[in-house]
């Protein structure tokens, strides 16, 4: 029902009302009169901050929830984590399960190198041996052969024919590339992968790596002609 304005209990309480929230916010401006003071005057320090630092701070105290509450995270979480084994296996035990034979990376018929007794202490071999026919041309008379022409067919040949194992990270990209020939796998390093594993992973989508930001600072650049 409507509000008697005539009424005078109305009219007292509304004086009161009145009284009190003028007594609250003369209350609130004296407490903050310094805060007030600061922000009318603009007299602060400069923080340089430009508004792709505002937008990607936004950004990045939002990505939390999007952890936490991602479907894909929430059902990855819920699986049982891989333990550690129950038997901490020795220096023999590792370099016998992940010799070059035991990998398939090598045989002992073609490298009589790695046919050698489990108690050497000695490292396996770095480099594949080398093709009996190119080792030929070593032997042969210049100009078309000796040892220019053999570094150039040595340098024709692909990495993974001459080492076991890539010896640098440049090499990871297409090392052993014919081993998936014909295999719908998609590749460690590609863009649509990459998104399948993280939203995949147990914790969600998580920012972009810091090298990922941009080095040049935004804003107009100035040139000062001489």
């Amino acid at each position: 029902m409507p509000l008697d304005i005539t009424n005078p209990a109305a009219i007292i309480f509304f004086q009161e009302m009145y009284e009190r929230e003028k007594r609250l916010r003369a209350q609130w401006v004296f407490t903050h009169q310094a805060k007030m003071e600061k922000a009318i005057s603009l007299n602060r320090e400069r923080t340089n901050y430009y508004e792709t630092d505002v937008i990607a701070h936004n950004m990045v105290g939002g990505l939390a929830t999007i952890t936490r509450d991602h479907k894909n995270a929430v059902a990855v979480r819920r699986k049982v984590p891989l333990r550690d084994a129950k038997t901490i296996k020795c220096a023999k035990d590792i370099r016998e399960d992940y010799s070059i034979v035991k990998l398939g990376l090598g045989d002992p018929k073609e490298d009589p190198r790695l046919a050698r007794p489990k108690t050497d202490p000695t490292f396996e071999p770095i480099m594949r041996p080398v093709d009996p026919k190119l080792t030929k041309v070593l032997h042969k008379p210049k100009p078309q052969f000796g040892r220019e022409r053999y570094l150039k067919l040595r340098g024709l040949e692909w990495p993974e024919k001459k080492f076991y194992f890539p010896e640098c990270s440049n090499w990871v990209y297409g090392w052993r590339m014919a081993d998936s020939l014909g295999k719908q796998r998609c590749p460690e390093h590609g863009r649509r992968w990459l998104l399948s594993r993280t939203l995949n992973s147990r914790v969600g989508p998580q920012p972009d790596p810091y090298y990922y930001t941009s080095a040049d600072i935004p804003g107009v650049s100035k040139c000062i002609a001489l």
